[in-house]
C-alpha cells in the first residue's frame, strides 16, 4: 500500500514528509497491523538486532496510521523472508526510533 503525505510535526507549524510502501496492512475495528517484508540474511534473532533504519521506517508508518485510525492500537511487525519469521516490534522500541520531528 503506497503511503504519501505530510504528518504534522511535534512543533506547531512543522511537518514531516512521508513517502513509502507498506507491504501488508491489516485494519480491523479493534486494531491496525503493519507488516513490512525484509530480505536480509540471516534475519536478526530478536528485535534488538533490527537495523535502526527499519525501526525508524516502521515508527514513521505507525505515527501516520495512528492519525488515520485514532483510538485503535497500531501494531508493527517485520516479516523476514529468511525463515520465514514474523517478528512483532514492541511499541517502546518504535517510540525510541521515531524521528524527532514527529509527535508520539
Amino acid at each position: 500500500m503506497p503511503v504519501v503525505g505530510l504528518i504534522p510535526g511535534s512543533s506547531p507549524g512543522t511537518e514531516h514528509a512521508l513517502s513509502g510502501q507498506i507491504d501488508r496492512l491489516v485494519v480491523t475495528p479493534a486494531r491496525v497491523l503493519i507488516v513490512d517484508f525484509k530480505t536480509i540474511r540471516p534475519a536478526p534473532v530478536t528485535e534488538d538486532g533490527v537495523l535502526p533504519i527499519y525501526l525508524q521506517q516502521l515508527a514513521t508508518y505507525r505515527a501516520a496510521l495512528a492519525r488515520i485510525y485514532p483510538g485503535r492500537p497500531v501494531d508493527c511487525a517485520l516479516l523476514w523472508t529468511d525463515g520465514p519469521l514474523l517478528m512483532p516490534i514492541s511499541p517502546g522500541l518504535l517510540a525510541r526510533h521515531l524521528p524527532g520531528r514527529l509527535p508520539q
